[in-house]
């Protein structure tokens, strides 16, 4: 089964949320003894201003093209909602999915409201699936574009996880990423989620400053046997040499490895941060393995990094 969206009326529905809403959900079917098979959703070309939720479906999304299908929205931490209370990080996301299967791809998934300095915390797509596969998307932000579910198992500040799946069971998920771009400053790959990144292209903002950001801040849990993986990607920046590094942990069990991967000069000679504390050298997992480029030059690495 295929449902069209197009906004000029020629198809099914000129939303992406008036297809979403069309489709039953997994609980509802398997009640009912009906066929789980995912759903296609085809969206043609245009700029569509919506924020995206889909819970418990099934879904193949797919664009038209990379280039012209665009969901997009400008939702941040800072924006007061209602209550006179900020909207905070998990509430920020342009996109949000969370279903045993789902996968994407020729699309542009955007968080448009602007850098972290002024707005806080922007989410673009929000990914907490049992599977989930992106092909050849882009994903564009400022802090914090990409998250990958679950949460961590407790927050460090009270109420800072408020958002959809705050009260649910952290359960393990697995996303993987190929032929996409994924753009941002600071944390811009975030999460507790295992993910693999094959032929990416990550593109840190230059922001100006002396340090311009870091690609991951993952929080796996120590019982994972991995984190993210990112294979044969291109990390790509205009900003100055030095000014970005490969991640910090946001929990002390982080796990990230870049294999195979081009590292431009933007890369901090460091190549990690253990965001303040010497502690989490101990516990973390910080690889790399048969790097390129200025970017990838160990010799002033991290002693706590694996280096092959």
């Amino acid at each position: 089964m295929m449902i069209i969206v197009a906004q000029d009326g020629t198809g099914d529905y000129s939303t992406i949320m008036g297809a979403v809403d069309s489709i039953c959900p997994i609980s509802n079917a398997l009640k009912n003894d009906e066929a789980l098979e995912p759903i296609t959703i085809f969206i043609k070309n245009g700029i569509y201003k919506e924020k995206i939720e889909i819970v418990d479906k099934n879904i193949n999304l797919i664009g038209e093209s990379k280039a012209n299908t665009r969901i997009t929205f400008d939702d941040h931490a800072f924006k007061i909602i209602e209550n006179e209370e900020q909207m905070k990080t998990f509430r920020s996301y342009t996109f949000f999915v969370s279903s045993d299967y789902f996968s994407a791809e020729n699309m542009i998934i955007e968080n448009a409201s602007g850098p972290g300095e002024r707005v806080g915390q922007a989410i673009a797509l929000y990914v907490d699936c049992k599977v989930a596969y992106f092909n050849n998307c882009c994903l564009k932000g400022h802090q914090d574009t990409l998250f990958i579910g679950p949460l961590p198992s407790a927050p460090r500040i009270p109420n800072s996880f408020t958002g959809p799946k705050e009260h649910s069971e952290r359960k393990p998920t697995y996303s993987r990423f190929t032929a996409c771009e994924i753009q941002g400053d600071i944390d811009f790959i975030f999460g507790s989620g295992r993910a693999d990144f094959y032929h990416c292209d990550l593109i840190s903002n230059d922001r100006g400053e002396e340090i311009n950001g870091y690609i991951t801040a993952a929080s796996t849990p120590e019982y994972a046997a991995e984190g993210f993986i990112f294979y044969k990607c291109n990390l790509i920046s205009t900003a100055k040499e030095n000014s970005v590094f490969l991640g910090r942990p946001w929990r002390p069990f982080a796990k990230v490895k870049f294999i195979e991967c081009q590292m431009g000069p933007h890369i901090h000679k460091q190549g990690w941060d253990l965001w303040g504390n010497s502690e989490n050298a101990e516990t973390v997992t910080f690889a790399e393995m048969r790097n390129e480029g200025l970017g990838a030059r160990r010799d002033e690495r991290l002693e706590c990094v694996l280096k092959r």
